[in-house]
């Protein structure tokens, strides 16, 4: 049988996960958290789990605040859920442009502005094919 792996891959603006706004700080520390988590349990599967992290251009913010796994966008892996944006002070901060907008998400009628652990583990699963 074929090793699989999983890229797990977060999208964000800032020079680093310190220097990123606190949305995406908060997704960026759910994200690997969830890799520490599920790394084991897939290794055994014989899944290999790789995590990367792409520092975006201020003027790519439509993009910040994003997960991919194995290139796919975590918002068409689970069903019903949609992105959307909400103005954000903290990037405005970064970019030093007004009127900034960063990522959030939107399912079963929750708004969430960093990405849940739950939603990045399901996501994670459904990737590969296993949920």
């Amino acid at each position: 049988m074929a090793k699989q792996e999983l890229v797990v891959e977060w999208r964000h603006i800032g020079r680093d996960v310190g220097s990123t706004c606190e949305r995406c700080g908060e997704t960026g520390m759910a994200v690997v958290a969830v890799i520490e988590e599920i790394r084991p349990i897939l290794e055994e599967e014989g899944i290999t789990v790789r995590f990367v992290e792409t520092v975006l251009e201020d003027e790519a913010i439509a993009e910040s605040n994003s997960i991919l796994f194995n290139g796919v966008p975590l918002e068409d892996l689970i069903e019903g859920m949609e992105m959307t944006s909400t103005p954000y002070r903290s990037c405005v901060c970064i970019t030093g442009q007004d009127d900034v907008e960063c990522r959030a998400v939107e399912y079963e009628g929750e708004r969430y502005e960093a990405i849940p652990p739950e939603l990045i583990g399901r996501a994670a699963l459904k990737a590969l094919g296993l949920e």
